[in-house]
């Protein structure tokens, strides 16, 4: 656990606090996979992977109108807790300089939270950091404006329970904006947890490298272009009808092997390892993350469904 003292991190009550143990097996897992991947600044730093982070971010929270941050931070200096925000990738994405006039707050169970310190130093822009689960980080009630949680959730032991406590923290109508998994086509979802399963006794330097050759598939099958007509629904296999890129098809209805032609290898590597390598990775229908919401006494304003996953814009009630 690492707490840097401030004035932000004294008003949400986390300038000192007791050391707490990491909960369970699965998220001491955790800790270790994302401490490992955000360290590997070379697979996530390029400007290819940047501006496609960003334009992502910015088309599913903000419909692609990035003046709606602005909207959200208007009226005074707003306190953002950045839950789960590993290097500060998604954080320094979306909100950018706008962070030079507010309090940000990165949460992590990592030590990615060091990484992310030396990137907001790079960056010129200010941020606290502290390394706790932030399904238990003892944040003071009614103290932060927004909770920025970017495909996190779904790596926690209980989604649902973890959201709950993080929207204690928000001020009544405080925002909270995150990304979880969606439940994927039948032969997609039983390779991926075969994969993971296999990967579960590697270290994290071996799983990556295992994950070598199926990064290689998916640029082999990028390259070799091509579509593939289904010409009706199967549902036996959650497969829609359509016209599909052969790559996509392999990727959403078989297994991910991620492509993309302006990445490099070890980038693509890095998303496949960001998707196999946790154990926990749970997967959500939206249904279930309303129900979520409404337990954390959420009010959903946006909910975008897309095949990769769920984005979610609510406001505390």
């Amino acid at each position: 656990m690492t707490v840097t003292v401030s004035a932000a991190l004294d008003a949400v009550g986390l300038a000192a606090f007791e050391a707490r143990e990491v909960a369970s097996e699965s998220q001491q897992q955790t800790s270790d996979t994302f401490g490992f991947k955000w360290s590997k600044r070379e697979t996530y730093e390029s400007p290819a992977m940047r501006d496609a982070a960003r334009a992502w971010l910015v088309a599913r929270y903000c419909g692609g109108d990035v003046s709606v941050l602005d909207g959200w931070l208007s009226g005074g200096r707003k306190v953002i807790l950045d839950a789960g925000c590993g290097a500060g990738f998604s954080g320094l994405l979306l909100f950018g300089e706008r962070l030079r006039d507010h309090s940000y707050i990165g949460v992590d169970i990592s030590a990615a939270t060091e990484v992310a310190r030396a990137r907001f130093s790079e960056a010129g822009v200010p941020g606290d950091f502290v390394q706790h689960d932030l399904a238990t980080v003892p944040i003071r009630a009614s103290s932060v404006d927004i909770v920025f949680s970017e495909g996190v959730l779904h790596h926690t032991d209980d989604p649902a329970a973890s959201l709950a406590h993080l929207s204690k923290a928000l001020v009544p109508g405080g925002l909270a904006l995150f990304y979880v998994y969606a439940k994927k086509s039948v032969i997609r979802e039983f390779t991926d947890d075969y994969i993971r399963a296999q990967l579960a006794p590697l270290d994290d330097a071996a799983a990556w490298a295992a994950l070598e050759p199926l990064s290689q598939l998916g640029v082999a099958l990028g390259e070799l272009g091509g579509t593939l007509m289904v010409a009706a629904d199967i549902p036996l296999l959650g497969i829609p009808k359509g016209t599909y890129d052969l790559q996509r098809f392999f990727y959403w209805h078989v297994c991910k092997a991620y492509y993309r032609p302006e990445f490099s290898l070890d980038e693509m590597n890095h998303i496949n390892f960001d998707w196999f390598r946790p154990k926990n990775c749970f997967r959500q229908t939206p249904d279930e993350v309303r129900a979520w919401c409404e337990r954390a006494g959420l009010q959903v304003e946006t909910l975008r469904v897309e095949e990769a996953g769920i984005t979610v814009v609510a406001r505390k009630a």
